[in-house]
């Protein structure tokens, strides 16, 4: 019997019980659908919180005093970059950089009247294109000038946490070089609002000049952060500015904690869509076999009229293949247009994505169009709804016929 015709045949089958293979079908698209939206939406989450860290935090090449260490934010001499000026002046001229500029980082405790708070102090060039994100952000006042000796920007978050406003005074406190306590009283010339609570809610900036002088670390900086036009040529850079005495961080090496963190929790998500997969898999398997015993004695009649087990084991089959196919379809096309809407239209999470440990996490979340996996998605989709009709296609293949023309 040719194909063709036991594709036929597997057709008409199918459409006896419009009601079951709706529903089969449904299970399988929304099955697809729920992966695809699940994964471009973690997808979304992941790039979304690297290229904040990127932009706000660790920039694509950092440059760093051999003894510096992640975190502790020391202003020793010994652990500090001299020359930061000549080394992005360095950096600056690769034609791989589009910006570059020294930082200060520094522990550092705000007190006002009724309350006192830990955050990190930046000490920035105000006129590097590192900061126009801070920039752009700014919703009051104005963004400080290289020779403010007196000015802060600071986050809105963190300003209505604490009940301040543009022009107010505030009390910095901080450790410096020689270890003492080092107490100024600054005003807040402006208020950013980034869009990333963790660092909407710890993180004030001062000029350069003015956050050496105040925390006794001479002309030196924590870092030189470095940004290119092409996040995937950060090794060459990092090669072409190494010298002895300095670490060349790429934002690989940056970002490590949230790339390793993203790792683990992808094998957690795998196990979600191998769960999902295995729901619609029961679903096709369990119409397959009603399907089989409704029509037991057709089955019968099939291979008394000469039918053999390869063709019967073959129908089956593709009548898991149709159903799978239009599932797929219509599972890739719902799910596809969902993460369409999300990519545009993300999910409001609020100041909850300061909870999220270390990374930095939107306060909008959206998700992420990624077509290679939603492709894989579907092939495995399919794939498992095929694997599922193989035991369906065996009981109906083993039927006798002599056993299924008296079954009742």
């Amino acid at each position: 019997m040719a194909w063709t015709k036991l594709w036929v045949i597997a057709y008409r089958d199918l459409i006896r019980n419009r009601r079951r293979t709706f529903f089969t079908l449904l299970a399988v698209a929304l099955g697809l659908a729920l992966l695809i939206v699940v994964n471009g939406f973690i997808a979304g989450v992941v790039e979304d919180s690297l290229q904040n860290g990127i932009r706000l935090q660790t920039g694509h090449v950092q440059l760093r005093a051999e003894s510096y260490t992640d975190g502790k934010h020391s202003l020793q001499w010994a652990d500090l970059l001299d020359q930061p000026e000549a080394r992005t002046a360095q950096a600056a001229a690769l034609p791989e950089v589009t910006a570059a500029g020294p930082l200060l980082w520094a522990d550092a405790i705000m007190n006002t009247r009724e309350d006192s708070v830990g955050l990190l102090l930046y000490g920035i060039d105000p006129a590097s294109s590192l900061h126009t994100p801070i920039r752009d952000a700014l919703v009051a006042g104005a963004f400080i000038e290289a020779n403010d000796r007196s000015g802060i920007v600071m986050g809105k978050t963190l300003a209505d946490n604490l009940g301040l406003k543009v022009g107010e005074n505030v009390n910095l406190t901080v450790i410096n070089a020689s270890g003492q306590p080092e107490e100024a009283l600054f005003v807040i010339r402006g208020l950013f609002a980034s869009g990333v609570p963790i660092y909407d809610q710890s993180a004030i900036f001062m000029p350069l000049a003015k956050a050496q002088a105040f925390t006794q670390a001479g002309d030196r900086a924590s870092a030189i952060m470095i940004m290119l036009t092409d996040q995937e040529d950060a090794d060459a850079v990092a090669a072409a500015l190494s010298s002895p005495g300095v670490q060349t961080l790429t934002w690989r090496d940056l970002n490590a904690y949230l790339l390793e963190t993203m790792g683990t929790a992808m094998s957690f998500y795998v196990i979600i869509d191998a769960i999902i997969m295995l729901i619609v898999a029961v679903i096709v398997a369990n119409t397959l076999l009603m399907a089989v015993f409704e029509r037991i004695r057709e089955m019968g009649i099939l291979a008394a009229l000469g039918m053999k087990r390869r063709q019967i084991t073959q129908m089956m089959i593709f009548e898991a293949a149709i159903i799978a196919l239009a599932g797929v379809v219509v599972g890739g096309l719902l799910g596809s247009l969902a993460v369409l809407y999300l990519t545009q239209n993300g999910f409001f999470y609020g100041d909850n994505a300061a909870v999220v440990g270390n990374m930095a996490v939107s306060a909008v979340l959206y998700a992420r169009f990624e077509p290679v996996t939603f492709t894989w998605l579907a092939v495995w989709t399919l794939i498992i709804a095929l694997l599922a009709s193989l035991y369906p296609a065996w009981f109906a293949a083993r039927l006798e016929p002599v056993d299924a023309l008296h079954s009742s």
